[in-house]
C-alpha cells in the first residue's frame, strides 16, 4: 500500500506531500484538493481535514504533473472528467467546462482534484467464483449492489481468476476503474488471458471485442442502457459468456430497469448475485435462472 501512496504523492507539491505523509493511514481511500480549502483525506469511516489550504498554483502544478506536463495528450480523458495515472490511480477533475456543439471540449480554471487510491483485493471473489465458473463452464452472471458495496472490486478479481483458469476474456473498462490502463498497460492484475479496451462506451467496446478478439468471456461494469443490452445480446448470440454488474438494492429493483428485464426474459442470464451492502463484498442472495439439464 505504501508503494501506491508514494506513486500518488509524487504528483504533489512538497508542502502537500509533507502534510499528507504525516496524516496518511492504511485506510485512506481518497485525497481531495480544493482551491482555498484544506486538504481532505477520505478514510474508510471518516473524512479528515488537514491544516494546509490549497492554492491555485498548487492545484495547477499537481494537475500538470498528473498529465506528465502534456495536458493536450490527456485532453480526451480530461473532457470525461478524470485521468488515470501510473499505478491505476484515478484523478477526478472539476473546473470550468468549455462546450462546443453540446460536447465538453475542455476543462479550464481547475478548481478541484480528487485522487482515488487504487486498491486490489486479490482473492475477494473466491466465494462467488464457484457460481460463475462451474465444471469448467462459465455461467453468464449479473452482480448487483448499491454503490460502494464492492461489485467493481469483485468483478476485477473474477476476471483475473477466470482468465488465469484458461479462458480468454475481453474486458471493457470504460472509465478505467477495473484494469486502470496506463499507456496501454493494465496497472491492476486482470489475468494473463485478458484483452482490455478502455476509454470507449460499454456497448461499442463489447462489439469491438467480440468482432476482433474472439473472447470466450466478456465483462463490463454497470450495465443498464438499451445499447448495453443490444451489445450483450449480440455477444451471447455469438457464443460468448458474460460477467456484468449493475446498481440495485434487491431483485425487484433490478426489474424496474426494462432493459435488464429484457435480458432476464430472453434467458441470457444464468445467475443474478446480490451483494450485501452491510458486509462489503459478501453475497446476500443468489437467483439461479439457468435451466438445469439432465
Amino acid at each position: 500500500m505504501m508503494v501506491k501512496m508514494e506513486q500518488v504523492l509524487n504528483y504533489m507539491s512538497n508542502k502537500i506531500k509533507d502534510e499528507i505523509t504525516k496524516n496518511f493511514g492504511q485506510d485512506t481511500e481518497e485525497i481531495r484538493l480544493r482551491v482555498g480549502r484544506p486538504i481532505a483525506l477520505k478514510k474508510t469511516n471518516e473524512m479528515k481535514m488537514l491544516n494546509h489550504k490549497i492554492t491555485t498554483e498548487e492545484i495547477l502544478e499537481t494537475f500538470e504533473k498528473a498529465c506528465e506536463n502534456s495536458v493536450y495528450s490527456y485532453k480526451k480523458q480530461i473532457c470525461e472528467g478524470f485521468i488515470t495515472i501510473k499505478g491505476g490511480h484515478r484523478v477526478g477533475i472539476t473546473g470550468n467546462c468549455v462546450f462546443e456543439d453540446g460536447q465538453v471540449q475542455n476543462i479550464n480554471y481547475i478548481s478541484s482534484l480528487n485522487f482515488r487510491i487504487a486498491r486490489e483485493k486479490i482473492g475477494c471473489a473466491n466465494d462467488i467464483l464457484k457460481y460463475v465458473l462451474h465444471n469448467q463452464t462459465i455461467n453468464t452472471t449479473l452482480i448487483v449492489s448499491p454503490p460502494g458495496a464492492g461489485k467493481t472490486t469483485i468483478l476485477r478479481d473474477l476476471i483475473r481468476q477466470i482468465s488465469n483458469s484458461g479462458f480468454t476474456c475481453g474486458l471493457v473498462d470504460e472509465r478505467g476503474e477495473i484494469a486502470a490502463m496506463y499507456k496501454g498497460v493494465p496497472q491492476n492484475d486482470v489475468g494473463i488471458l485478458t484483452d482490455v479496451i478502455s476509454n470507449v462506451s460499454k456497448s461499442k467496446g463489447m462489439n469491438m471485442l467480440v468482432r476482433s478478439m474472439a473472447p470466450q468471456v466478456i465483462a463490463c461494469d454497470e450495465i443498464g442502457s438499451k445499447e448495453d443490452m443490444e451489445a450483450i445480446s449480440y455477444a451471447i448470440c455469438s457464443g460468448v459468456k458474460g460477467i456484468f454488474t449493475a446498481h440495485g438494492n434487491d431483485y425487484n429493483e433490478i426489474l424496474l430497469n426494462s432493459n435488464i428485464q429484457e435480458l432476464i426474459k430472453n434467458k441470457f442470464l444464468d445467475n443474478i448475485i446480490l451483494l450485501d451492502d452491510m458486509k462489503r463484498g459478501k453475497i446476500k442472495e443468489i437467483y439461479t435462472l439457468k435451466e438445469e439439464t439432465n
